[in-house]
């Protein structure tokens, strides 16, 4: 028998697309999506307003199925962490972060990451394939289950690829998650509320602004080429000039009165200085871009001894990029208690690259377990 299609994070012109293949009318694409959207359902016996016949159709060949969170870990600024488990054995984390009304969730979109960031937790971890659209998309349908269990009406209101992986390596399941995300039918998110983060693939830039008008994330870090390739290693395939001259591009694709973020990790020492502050506002002149600057995380097995700048160094670094005009604004630290902080995600990994492996024999470290307690 072959597999079930597994029908969460079909976008809707797709879904309808598959009940035409049925048989069925376009518009039961309609009734799935609210019954599994808006009412959290997963078994198509309870869709009660579609006709038994078709409901015993779709059990046979179909599914609604995300995966499955561990415990939730919380940590002590209220930032949950959850351990989301995928077929084959391996997981991913997925990060809840409060915030003044606003429930923004961190999703993953691969299993580790191909790019190996020198100052990302996750690139260690190797990398092993692909988030699929249900995987994607079922860790927000996962996360809005958990709150509403909590009693918080609210569900998620801010979606942000920012988790594991690089998601426009991932490019058409994130595109379709992304859709789901923003139809009313579904999550119904704005599109300021939903940011694709990347860490520079060029090509996919162009690509995105004829696939979809979400916002856009560019973890930069580095004013300069020499430094971003030992940062950002892919810069040195997409350089930073290509990679602006993309962000411009997509900024026309979606319209005036939007803004590129762009992520600046602040690491002592090594892009956190005046010249670089200076360095960085000359690069952004012209572009419409706030800037997030993020301190560095340290995390285990960090084979350059990274550190986090003190306050003071921040923030003269964000007062000279605001008295150049820029909107630039600290990132506050979250989650870091349970390790669920910008950089510092690791999920559980059977890397493919053996990149996992050598790290830790040039370290000469082992595994780190984790010290979390439950949420």
């Amino acid at each position: 028998m072959a597999d079930k299609v597994n029908l969460l994070g079909l976008p809707r012109g797709k879904l309808q697309a598959f009940f035409v293949e049925m048989g069925e009318k376009p518009y039961r694409a309609s009734q799935v999506m609210k019954w599994v959207y808006h009412d959290g359902v997963d078994d198509f016996e309870a869709m009660t307003d579609i006709a038994k016949r078709l409901r015993a159709r779709l059990r046979e060949v179909a599914e609604i199925r995300a995966p499955e969170f561990g415990v939730g870990h919380r940590a002590t600024d209220g930032v949950v962490k959850w351990l989301a488990h995928l077929d084959g054995g391996q997981a991913v984390e997925t990060v809840l972060i409060p915030d003044r009304g606003r429930n923004t969730l961190c999703i993953s979109s691969q299993v580790g990451c191909m790019l190996d960031c020198s100052f990302c937790a996750t690139g260690k971890q190797g990398f092993n394939g692909n988030l699929s659209r249900a995987e994607i998309v079922g860790q927000v349908w996962r996360a809005e289950r958990e709150l509403a269990a909590r009693g918080d009406r609210r569900g998620i209101t801010n979606v942000v690829f920012m988790g594991m992986g690089e998601p426009l390596l991932n490019f058409e399941p994130v595109m379709d998650a992304a859709d789901v995300f923003m139809d009313d039918l579904a999550f119904g998110l704005s599109k300021r509320r939903v940011t694709v983060s990347t860490a520079g693939i060029v090509p996919r830039i162009y690509d995105m602004g004829m696939r979809t008008d979400a916002s856009l994330a560019v973890s930069l870090h580095a004013a300069r080429d020499d430094l971003r390739n030992e940062l950002v290693p892919v810069n040195r395939k997409y350089p930073i000039a290509d990679l602006l001259a993309a962000c411009r591009h997509y900024l026309q694709d979606i319209g005036e009165r939007r803004t590129v973020t762009i992520e600046y990790t602040l690491i002592e020492g090594v892009n956190d200085g005046s010249d670089d502050a200076r360095g960085l506002a000359r690069l952004l002149a012209g572009l419409r871009c706030k800037i997030n600057l993020i301190p560095f995380n340290p995390f285990p097995d960090d084979a350059h001894a990274y550190r986090r700048p003190s306050a003071a160094r921040i923030a003269s670094f964000q007062t000279q990029l605001q008295s150049a005009g820029f909107a630039a604004m600290l990132r506050t630290t979250r989650g870091d208690s349970v390790k669920a902080a910008c950089g510092q995600l690791t999920g559980s990994v059977r890397d493919r690259t053996r990149r996992r492996q050598r790290y830790l024999a040039r370290t000469g470290n082992g595994a780190v377990a984790m010290e979390e307690a439950p949420a």
